[in-house]
């Protein structure tokens, strides 16, 4: 790639929450394999942030290449509507085989953001169908993210998130508190307050509680108690309202559990997965939930919903063979020993007087500053230590592929410690 082929890209294309032009340097990658990004100025970095977190088997996978390959030759896409294929099929039957006995039902979707908006629509819809028409609205917590579309932002943080400049556009919510019990804290009455009053006060109108169980992503990485999320599902039972998880980032491993509501053997009405679904290979997510919901809605007429792309048999191919993967059982050592490797390596940026909090659940390490980030200064630095992290706000963090080495996580944190100590 020639620096003009850069010019180019940043005067012409978006970037994610970016500008045209491009307001900060672009790292071009020429190929990847394993943990590793190879940029097309010769350099190598290990890839931190497992590709926005869903690359959980690493670049270039045998089993992953194998299994697009043959698909490709079989067929690329079809309609979803009145057609079928096996590799849906197949992908149905594991994910119905991992996730706990009431939820049987799968929606495939082209993204996290759209899962998100199904995920809303079906619950919007169940309460229709029963004829409770008042129950139209949403209850969440402040910190939250759900994706980019209508439907996510207005659900996403209405103060701190992102989506600010379309407050009165979007559609209004009711918002409680983040959690304020952390996750290895011990949960009291009281940290529940809050959402218990709110929930009693709007029961009639909430369609749905929204949450991402025990992790909140791209709100913060704020890691909260189990017993509040196990506390949420009870609530939401004793005021006959639904319950929405998001387990785009958290779903497959992610935590240390298969899913993050097994910290709390909880179980959700909806729930909804991506991101690692198909191991990074492919755009892909789905929405699960439990035969009541299906049945209710489906006696009354059709999900209303059916993206172009639904269910694109690569993608499933994809997502068969990332479920085969993660079947073997190998994440769950790799995962532990990455957790201890997070803290041992990450623990010593508590110590700088520009750090505010450092915690790691599973394979999430959260280095938490004082003050946001400067991007433009802080982004290259990494790569200048042969890593890929990508900060955002007050938070360095990373989320690596499953498959990374003792060696490349040494490599990593280290790089962390030492850019963090040089913006001190």
């Amino acid at each position: 790639m020639t620096q003009s082929d850069l010019e180019f890209d940043a005067r012409h294309i978006w970037h994610p929450y970016g500008t045209t032009p491009s307001q900060y340097e672009l790292f071009a990658v020429e190929s990847a394999s394993g943990v590793r990004l190879r940029l097309s100025d010769g350099r190598e970095v290990i890839d931190g942030m497992s590709s926005w977190w869903c690359m959980v088997h690493g670049y270039n996978h045998p089993v992953m290449n194998q299994a697009v390959k043959d698909q490709v030759d079989s067929m690329s896409h079809v309609m979803f509507g009145g057609l079928t294929h096996k590799p849906a099929i197949e992908l149905t039957r594991r994910l119905i085989e991992l996730t706990p006995e009431p939820i049987k039902t799968v929606f495939f979707a082209d993204s996290g953001s759209v899962a998100v908006e199904v995920a809303i629509k079906m619950a919007m819809q169940y309460w229709q169908c029963k004829g409770e028409t008042h129950k139209n609205k949403l209850l969440t917590f402040k910190g939250g993210y759900f994706g980019d579309t209508t439907g996510g932002m207005a659900v996403c943080d209405p103060d701190s998130g992102m989506h600010q400049l379309f407050t009165g556009i979007l559609p209004e919510h009711h918002f409680v508190p983040r959690p304020g019990c952390g996750f290895d804290e011990t949960f009291e009455d009281h940290h529940i307050q809050t959402f218990r009053t709110e929930l009693e006060s709007l029961n009639h109108q909430v369609a749905a509680v929204i949450i991402e169980p025990i992790v909140q992503g791209a709100g913060g990485m704020h890691f909260y108690s189990p017993d509040f999320l196990k506390k949420v599902r009870e609530l939401c039972d004793e005021h006959d309202v639904l319950l929405i998880h998001d387990e785009i980032a958290t779903g497959f491993g992610r935590t240390g559990k298969m899913f993050a509501c097994e910290h709390a053997d909880v179980i959700p009405d909806i729930m909804c997965v991506g991101k690692a679904l198909t191991g990074g290979y492919m755009t892909l997510s789905a929405v699960m939930c439990t035969e009541e919901i299906s049945k209710t809605i489906c006696a009354s007429g059709p999900i209303m919903h059916g993206p172009t792309f639904m269910a694109n048999p690569l993608a499933c191919a994809a997502g068969v063979a990332s479920m085969d993967i993660l079947s073997t059982g190998a994440w769950i050592d790799q995962v532990a020993n990455i957790e201890k490797k997070l803290w041992d390596g990450l623990s010593p940026c508590a110590e700088l007087n520009t750090v505010d909090n450092v915690r790691v659940l599973g394979a999430i390490g959260v280095v938490e500053l004082k003050e946001p980030v400067v991007m433009s200064e802080i982004q290259p630095r990494f790569p200048e230590q042969g890593v890929w992290v990508r900060p955002f706000g007050k938070l360095v963090y990373v989320m690596p592929p499953y498959v990374i080495s003792d060696e490349d996580l040494e490599t990593l944190c280290k790089a962390i410690c030492t850019v963090v100590k040089s913006i001190s």
